[in-house]
């Protein structure tokens, strides 16, 4: 990529002004720390160095690829930022490792990237025929294809329902196991062939059959839910008093997940009939969002991945317990 790229026509950042509203007021301090999870090709954090020139950037991602990128695009702010080729569940580890001990706001942007999406070769996309690989960080782990291969078909059926909420599991469940029978499943081509010919023909017509089961795939694959309920406790623990977490999900398990984490901190833990709330029973974080927030119908038709966007955020209120 060379410095006349325009990063914008390759990544549009989904909802990136109103996440700039929401973690801006934590940054305005002299050396203040942000903290973005999910650095990808870096489109949220420049818009955030931008907007808070006192803020500092320490930026996560599993893929080599992407901080690439994202170096190169925040070059201009290079003495304000550090990068982490980490996956974000090593979060607080990696903070320690940095000497910081609490931060000032921190964003997840959750899923696939758009640069995983756009190069077929990744074998993320249904739509371009790849190596069925799925693999954020391509040097190490396991592969989708692997998976394909190895579970069996009770464990295909159980994966699909789990992370793709597929009512047609059990059917391409058969269908993936009669097909490697007669030959590996290599390719993205190759399984996308075999869900089509699975799927009923009164079904056909509700939205791509494979969509679901390369969703299940590559949270599988890159252990996204196991990574989300380890890192978004680890962040809260570190947001400093006054500061904020922000967080953008796309598909319903990490929706609810985080709704959930959210609810737990800003909701009293005491019981309903004491007459008032002791210090210690106090939530630490207040709401930011009434609900998730979701792009506006303008935004979604001119970047259609931020069509299923859900944004929550909190704020830090009180100091954390002992």
């Amino acid at each position: 990529m060379n410095d006349a790229q325009n990063f914008n026509e390759i990544h549009t950042p989904v909802l990136v002004d109103r996440v700039v509203e929401l973690v801006a007021p934590a940054l305005q301090g002299e050396n203040a720390l942000y903290v973005d999870g999910t650095l990808g090709m870096g489109g949220h954090a420049e818009a955030v160095l931008r907007a808070c020139p006192n803020a500092k950037l320490i930026g996560f991602d599993r893929d080599a690829e992407a901080i690439a990128i994202a170096r190169e695009r925040l070059a201009g702010f290079a003495d304000r930022v550090q990068t982490v080729h980490a996956v974000y569940d090593e979060f607080a580890d990696r903070l320690d490792d940095l000497g910081v001990a609490e931060i000032d706001a921190v964003f997840f942007d959750l899923g696939v990237s758009s640069l995983q999406l756009d190069e077929a070769e990744r074998g993320f996309s249904y739509m371009q025929d790849a190596p069925l690989d799925m693999r954020m960080n391509r040097s190490e782990g396991i592969t989708a294809a692997d998976l394909i291969a190895e579970l069996s078909e009770a464990e295909l059926r159980e994966l699909f329902y789990r992370y793709g909420d597929e009512k047609l599991a059990p059917r391409y469940a058969r269908a993936i196991v009669a097909a490697r029978e007669i030959s590996a499943i290599e390719t993205t081509g190759q399984l996308v062939d075999i869900l089509q010919k699975a799927t009923p023909a009164a079904k056909r017509n509700a939205g791509h059959p494979a969509k679901r089961v390369f969703q299940a795939l590559r949270i599988r694959v890159n252990g996204e839910l196991d990574a989300l309920e380890s890192a978004l406790p680890q962040a809260l623990d570190r947001t400093r008093l006054g500061g904020r977490v922000v967080v953008e999900a796309y598909q319903s398990l990490e929706d609810r997940f985080v709704k959930r984490t959210f609810s737990e901190v800003t909701e009293s833990s005491a019981p309903r009939d004491l007459p008032f709330i002791p210090d210690d029973m106090q939530p630490e974080f207040r709401l930011l969002t009434r609900g998730a927030e979701r792009a506006t119908d303008a935004e979604a038709e001119l970047n259609p991945r931020a069509k299923p966007v859900r944004l929550r955020a909190v704020e830090r209120i009180r100091s954390r317990k002992s």
